[in-house]
């Protein structure tokens, strides 16, 4: 690589001296106060934009046992297939969308897409039957199919390898707080809207929920970030800072105005010939099927004798133990950058460990307690999986790796199609079918993710 430009750029004292080591020492900080600052901009935005969209795709099950399976009729089956429509049409658009991200500008086609879905989860509050909520769940599923990987695309374009692991922790913390505020929420709402205005709190749940998403896209469209070298928001010089950051640690960075090097196929054969990217594909497969269960918490939950109301609440000590677990990996990931493989795959072997005796064991308090330890078992194993694949792809164009990590993302999301169909009502209340899948799931992860630490150990990714 050429020398950086930064070389010669100097930020002269008073004095008009400067040597060597002041030179590194004010790079050095120069630095970090951009990291601040992108931090700043970036993580609470994606943060709250995350957390609303999680809880807008997992209201359905709050939704569900406080009466809207009862008011529409709603069998097991149909349920079931009410989650995985929703999968069909995210899984379909990941790529294209981010393509189309990796061209445009993340501050607006973010908040647009965020804007529509919110508009129809609103409509969702308005359905009275089971093929209008089909079709609404198709609808938002594509809509929302470019946040996601659009999210790990911006986080991959701005930091650098040892900076990931925090802020995807960060990012995935969203999703798992989304639980706990979705079930504080939907038992306040549920409970307390319900027959407000002669409509019924499943139906306000839909259409809080979804006025919140539309109101925060419209200020994320103020905050967001673009790629660094685009974006209004900073300096040129904290643009080119941004840039040659991400040079140096080996990150492909965005050119600004320079034509894409390669064209969306040329990109997306690329990236599928890279066996690099199916390994971390297997491997998030596992980790986002098995997290499926997040979407049974509240049935789960239920099965142990609690009301409908109750049992929303008691899912929030899963998620608050998810949360430490998270935070908790992503400080230590961020040190150990070449052991990410072996950490989550000791974190799988937990949970698999947690499902196992869950068969087993039928005493619903210690059954409950395994719950929230496999639950944070596949979540911080989630969040650090998503670093990994971006410190990995990091190397690789701008439009490879959008298409790398949208197709990892995308993958892994088609395992909650099968994964809806794990926890049937007639298994209640053991779900051993269930729980025997998720371990054998956790089981491969365990062996996918070690085989990663040492494949790519002995063949580190190249440009």
């Amino acid at each position: 690589m050429t020398s950086s430009s930064f070389e010669h750029v100097e930020v002269a004292p008073p004095d008009g001296k400067l040597n060597a080591s002041e030179i590194c020492v004010e790079r050095i900080e120069e630095e970090r106060r951009l990291v601040r600052k992108v931090d700043l901009y970036l993580l609470p935005t994606i943060w709250l934009m995350y957390l609303l969209s999680y809880m807008d795709r997992t209201n359905i099950g709050n939704a569900k046992i406080a009466g809207m399976e009862a008011d529409l009729r709603l069998s097991s089956s149909q349920y079931s297939i009410m989650l995985v429509v929703f999968f069909v049409t995210y899984v379909c658009f990941e790529i294209p969308s981010n393509l189309v991200l990796a061209k445009t500008r993340p501050s607006v086609f973010l908040p647009v897409t965020m804007i529509l879905w919110g508009i129809v989860t609103c409509c969702m509050a308005a359905a009275t039957s089971y093929k209008h909520l089909i079709a609404l769940r198709l609808i938002v599923g594509l809509l929302e199919a470019g946040f996601a990987p659009g999210v790990l695309m911006i986080l991959s374009s701005w930091y650098k390898k040892n900076e990931m692991s925090k802020r995807f922790a960060a990012y995935i913390s969203a999703a798992v707080l989304s639980g706990a505020f979705g079930g504080l929420l939907g038992g306040a709402i549920t409970q307390g809207l319900d027959g407000a205005h002669g409509i019924e709190g499943w139906r306000w749940l839909f259409i809080v929920e979804g006025a919140a998403t539309i109101s925060w896209a419209i200020i994320a469209h103020f905050i967001l970030l673009d790629f660094p070298s685009t974006t209004k928001k900073f300096s040129a010089r904290e643009r080119l800072l941004a840039t040659e950051r991400l040079q140096r640690d080996n990150v492909t960075a965005t050119t600004g105005n320079s034509s894409p090097k390669v064209s969306s196929m040329q990109a997306t054969v690329i990236s599928l010939k890279n066996w690099r990217t199916w390994v971390l594909t297997l491997g998030y497969m596992v980790i986002v099927g098995s997290s499926t269960l997040s979407y049974f918490y509240p049935t789960l939950v239920e099965g142990l004798g609690y009301t409908s109301h109750m049992a929303q609440y008691m899912t929030v000590p899963i998620y608050a133990v998810a949360f430490v677990a998270v935070g908790f990996t992503g400080y230590f990931g961020d040190r150990i950058t070449e052991y990410r493989g072996v950490v989550i795959a000791s974190w799988l072997a937990l949970s698999m460990v947690c499902s196992i005796v869950v068969c087993v064991v039928y005493d619903f308090t210690a059954r409950y307690a395994l719950l929230v330890i496999m639950a944070a078992g596949l979540w911080a194993s989630n969040g650090l999986a998503l670093s990994y694949a971006g410190s990995t792809f990091g190397p690789l164009q701008q439009e490879v790796r959008a298409v790398s990590l949208a197709f990892v993302n995308a993958m892994g999301n088609l395992a909650q199609i099968y994964g809806a169909y794990l926890f049937p009502s007639d298994d209640k209340p053991k779900y051993l079918m269930g729980f025997g899948v998720i371990s054998g799931m956790c089981g491969f992860g365990v062996v996918v993710y070690t085989v990663a630490h040492v494949s790519f150990k002995r063949w580190p990714t190249t440009s």
